[in-house]
């Protein structure tokens, strides 16, 4: 009898460790040593900006980044989520997650990569926490909501436009073919389904572009923007980070169209104006 307690206390034991082994399994992360070596050099450069305000760092680092490969899709690696470091190229979105988890890391006094890809991962997945393609922060409205959330920026639509966004969200459902991993996962369409509910849900606000010259003062170096669209069941189609040149407002940014980072040479409103989709933006200043 007492061989057949034993027995069994060590088989639950054994059943408890594999379940705690299951439940704290690290994510991935998947980079390169160039990666490693270019945020070596940002660390270095930046050395000494630990106590610079977050904006300022943001525009340092974008200012960095400029030249850098356009790339698209860079976080679709693999057929599990996993963490994505890529400095080589940015698109619009990864450049401004890199410049905010990059000036967190620089502002921690903890300057190594594993700090930056904790940071990185925070900022990305909604709660900071990684659990499959829908806690990626896929829509920027939901981006801004989730890193208010956190304490890492603070959404001024509201506040500088005052102009509600009544659009329902729905893009990525609705056009599962046009995301690797929705397209043969009906599983993860349901999961993204009640992810758009829950945006849906929220009251959003931002700046039409015929406002923007009137609230333009309002506006600082470093803060984050998305640009909102006209296109159906999109929020938002393009994110950068504000410069002022000249006294006006600029546009740093990961173009599609120049193929690489830069600095828009037209400001930020005769950007929007001359878009055909673009309708104005929504802000997020970093803290």
């Amino acid at each position: 009898m007492r061989i057949l307690i034993l027995s069994v206390f060590y088989l639950f034991l054994a059943s408890c460790t594999f379940k705690g082994n299951v439940e704290s399994k690290e994510y991935k992360t998947v980079s390169t040593e160039e990666d490693k070596k270019i945020l070596e050099q940002i660390f270095e450069l930046f050395a000494e900006d630990t106590n610079s305000p977050t904006s300022i760092l943001i525009v340092k680092l974008g200012t960095y980044f400029m030249e850098t490969p356009y790339v698209a899709h860079t976080l679709e690696e693999g057929d599990e989520e996993q963490l994505v470091v890529n400095l080589r190229g940015l698109d619009c979105t990864t450049l401004a997650e890199n410049c905010l988890a990059i000036a967190k890391t620089i502002q921690s006094g903890e300057h190594t990569f594993d700090q930056f890809t904790k940071e990185l991962k925070n900022v990305r997945y909604r709660s900071g926490k990684i659990d499959g393609y829908p806690s990626r922060l896929h829509y920027t409205a939901d981006w801004i909501f989730d890193n208010q959330q956190k304490k890492l920026v603070r959404n001024l639509s509201k506040e500088i436009g005052a102009t509600p966004y009544p659009k329902e969200i729905n893009f990525m459902s609705t056009h599962p073919d046009s995301y690797r991993h929705l397209k043969d996962s009906s599983h993860l369409v349901d999961i993204i389904v009640q992810k758009e509910k829950d945006i849906n849900s929220r009251q959003h606000f931002y700046i039409p572009e015929e406002k923007l010259a009137e609230v333009e003062d309002q506006l600082m170096d470093g803060d984050i923007v998305g640009i909102t669209t006209s296109v159906e069941g999109l929020d938002i189609s393009h994110m950068g980070i504000l410069v002022r040149k000249a006294g006006r407002i600029h546009l740093l940014h990961a173009s599609s169209t120049a193929e690489k980072v830069v600095l828009s040479d037209e400001t930020l409103e005769e950007y929007l104006l001359s878009s055909r989709s673009a309708t104005g933006i929504m802000v997020a200043r970093p803290l």
